[in-house]
């Protein structure tokens, strides 16, 4: 769509500024419905479309919608998270991704789950955003706004941050695409930390070319970013043949014993696509991945005490919710964290736990050593095929409030998503079929930086399954 969006604007077809109305038109008339956006920015979005249009220079995503998830820093626009604690906080700077995205036209910052911390967006300290195919359901977290704004025809792309699945989940629940790319291709400098280990800046979009050109401009080292890396970015916008090429299909991904709650239809529909891999001409190798089993236990040992040091920063102080006339520095602290959303006090407390004396060496530094075991086992598939292939999810988009009173549940919803996380290797999601009319996301892993073949593979899915043609999202009964 981006391609051709541009086309349009070069030819004189259509303008910058007409593509803003007709997009804010759709937020004015799905939004209320969906509550995908967290601040819509109207000023923002028409300003730079003019300057667009008076420049005529129309390249990257000059001129081309776009939606941000409110952990990414835009200057002099409102940052939340989605949490109480940012509820008056304005971002004095951009994002290394948001600058990369320059001239894209900001329709607004979309809904998480509060500083990232679900599955759902039903952790958001504001409202929850409801699933396009069905708005009973849920549309996934934590970038359920991004996901449920590019779905929905109010943004032609988005970011979303993915620390287990955070972008790959909702695009799945959604119908769209989600890309996860390798740790420290895309820099994190601007984002709202929550895992600083795992954190990730990646594209939702309808369709694979639109993830590639995004990931394009992403993508590259940041003075800004220590942990982003230093090397060759390849053009993903050129696709080239899969035929030839070894997908693993590991075992562990599809074993009762081992893996609870995989939804019948989400199995078939990802089965059916494995097939489809094969009618491609790429050869299914069943591989086994024992450590894999332990990612989920691993992602929420580490996850958790990374965020409680990440947390400290929001004390009343520095940033955030700031009580008035506390009694003392105590009182201060009690005060302004009171708002803090239920998870989020949740993960801290977990956090601190696994990192206080008498415990660290039992969960944090067991949790290090296993994810340790988990990259080497990854590496080594990799050494034996040139992908990985499974669910994204285990079921379709649940109900809203279905798993809000049993944490352990909402936290299985990552079970196929962490793996890659932990092993700091790209992953995508396209969507691949439906189960009971909500979209199946399929997930395709690769080793570190080689997000062009997850993109070539995906290509050639996307154009056998045209799930776009296949399948209607009815957006007039929202």
């Amino acid at each position: 769509m981006i391609k051709t969006l541009q086309d349009k604007l070069k030819n004189k077809e259509i303008s910058s500024r007409e593509l803003a109305e007709e997009y804010f038109r759709n937020i004015e008339k799905y939004d209320p419905t969906l509550q995908a956006f967290m601040t819509v920015t109207p000023e923002r979005g028409f300003e730079t479309a003019e300057e667009i249009d008076k420049a005529g220079v129309y390249e990257g995503v000059s001129g081309i919608p776009m939606a941000l998830k409110d952990n990414i820093s835009v200057k002099d626009i409102r940052l939340t998270a989605s949490s109480r604690m940012l509820e008056e906080y304005i971002s004095p700077y951009d994002a290394t991704v948001v600058k990369r995205l320059k001239g894209g036209l900001l329709m607004g910052k979309t809904n998480l789950d509060a500083f990232a911390f679900g599955a759902s967006t039903e952790n958001s300290g504001y409202m929850v955003t409801k699933n396009p195919w069905n708005t009973k359901k849920v549309a996934g977290g934590s970038s359920g706004g991004s996901a449920a704004a590019v779905a929905s025809g109010m943004a032609v792309f988005a970011l979303g941050t993915d620390t287990g699945g955070s972008i790959r989940q909702p695009a799945g629940f959604c119908g769209v695409v989600g890309l996860k790319p390798t740790y420290g291709r895309s820099s994190r400098y601007g984002l709202a930390a929550m895992g600083s280990s795992l954190d990730c800046p990646g594209p939702i979009t309808t369709s694979v070319e639109d993830a590639a050109i995004v990931l394009q401009l992403i993508s590259g080292v940041d003075p800004m970013d220590a942990t982003s890396v230093d090397i060759q970015v390849p053009d993903f916008r050129v696709f080239e043949s899969i035929k030839g090429k070894k997908a693993g299909l590991p075992k562990e991904f599809f074993d009762p014993s081992l893996v609870e709650g995989l939804d019948a239809g989400v199995k078939e529909q990802v089965l059916a696509t494995v097939k489809r891999l094969q009618k491609l001409g790429v050869e299914i190798v069943e591989v086994s991945m024992p450590y894999s089993v332990f990612a989920l236990p691993v992602y929420y040992i580490i996850t958790p005490s990374e965020i409680s040091a990440n947390m400290t920063r929001y004390d009343g102080i520095r940033y955030g919710h700031t009580t008035l006339h506390p009694e003392d520095l105590l009182d201060l602290y009690k005060t302004s964290r009171a708002s803090f959303e239920d998870e989020v006090k949740r993960r801290i407390f977990v956090g601190n736990y696994a990192l206080s004396s008498g415990y660290y060496d039992a969960y944090y530094n067991k949790a290090m050593q296993v994810r340790t075991l988990i990259i080497e086992e990854m590496h080594k598939t990799f050494e034996k095929v040139d992908f990985i292939v499974g669910p994204t999810s285990p079921t379709p988009a649940f109900g809203i409030g279905e798993n809000t009173d049993n944490p352990v549940s909402m936290y299985l919803e990552d079970i196929y998503t962490v793996t890659a996380n932990i092993a700091g290797v790209p992953a995508i999601s396209i969507p691949c079929g439906l189960s009971d009319g909500l979209p199946v996301g399929f997930q395709i892993i690769a080793k570190q930086f080689d997000e062009k073949t997850i993109l070539d593979v995906s290509f050639a899915l996307e154009q056998d399954i045209a799930f776009a043609k296949s399948y209607t999202l009815d957006l007039t009964k929202l």
